[in-house]
């Protein structure tokens, strides 16, 4: 199990936010074809990173590529995919057709560079509100996918809608993508960025709110948003302990013929230890993460 809590966002034609992205302690870093790189940059820019990609790092590496209707996205893909990425993330995804695409020209560009076919990872991001309508349809796609993704930016500006600090506005679309990826049994998804960035205590908040509603982790575009986002979609301690306890004590009820118990008056069957153990697991996940970066 690798933890999934954060993927900041870096700029790949910005040296220097590049370099240093890879030390923030996220859980992937995205280098970005996309919105953060102006058009007469994009061809240019995809060296840079492949590059970067080649270089030392402690933690995952995805590219976000142009869109599936841009005249960049096949030289984005053709640039990139080769041995050091980790994954593509792609945006404003509206169709399962539109991720079988983009897996089928991943695959072939896999066999060319002699890799595994299906070894690098595929996000899409649900942007738009085309894309919300087909978010099922999505994430049924089958192929590589994993996981999916939740970006409000273009969202609120497609819907025109104002996104505010609260977010409220966000959540019935936050709950079908957690939806539409159980439906699939897809990994719980990612939560979208938060464009305040020094707005930490609403950053909370919302990676917060994000781990309530299903969500796995959040996209990040600041480096100060990483330790927050970090905190907020790991157990804590106190969590930890709680959920061994449940694992523990069922285990030892369920030997003895019982699958449903109170531990210190909470009332336990197979639902709650099912959580229990996703807690556990991933608590030792971040724990090992944790103790390679630090050796």
């Amino acid at each position: 199990m690798q933890p999934n809590r954060t993927f900041i966002f870096a700029p790949g034609n910005h040296a220097r936010k590049v370099e240093k992205v890879f030390g923030t302690g996220a859980d992937a870093v995205i280098l970005d074809l996309e919105d953060a790189v102006a058009v007469a940059e994009k061809e240019a820019t995809r060296a840079r990173i492949v590059a970067a990609l080649q270089g030392p790092r402690r933690c995952r590496g995805y590219v976000r590529v142009n869109d599936i209707t841009t005249e960049f996205c096949f030289g984005d893909l053709e640039a990139v995919v080769g041995p050091g990425l980790d994954g593509v993330v792609l945006p404003k995804v509206e169709s399962a057709a539109d991720v079988t695409m983009i897996d089928w020209v991943v695959g072939n560009l896999e066999r060319k560079a002699g890799m595994t076919v299906g070894a690098i990872d595929l996000i899409p991001i649900i942007e738009t509100g085309r894309g919300l309508a087909a978010a099922r349809e999505i994430c049924g796609a089958g192929g590589r996918l994993k996981r999916v993704s939740f970006g409000a930016g273009d969202y609120t500006r497609d819907m025109g809608m104002d996104w505010t600090l609260e977010e409220t506005e966000l959540a019935s679309a936050q709950a079908e993508i957690v939806l539409a990826s159980r439906i699939s049994e897809l990994e719980p998804p990612l939560d979208t960025v938060f464009i305040h960035i020094r707005e930490h205590d609403h950053f909370k908040r919302s990676a917060e709110r994000g781990r309530r509603l299903g969500f796995q982790g959040k996209l990040c575009i600041h480096p100060d948003q990483v330790p927050i986002a970090n905190a907020a979609f790991a157990p804590t301690e106190e969590e930890t302990a709680w959920a061994r306890r449940i694992v523990e004590s069922f285990a030892e009820a369920e030997a003895a013929g019982s699958a449903s118990i109170q531990v210190d008056g909470y009332f336990v069957d197979y639902p709650i230890v099912v959580k229990a153990r996703r807690i556990v697991d991933l608590a030792e996940a971040v724990a090992a993460q944790e103790a390679e970066r630090a050796g």
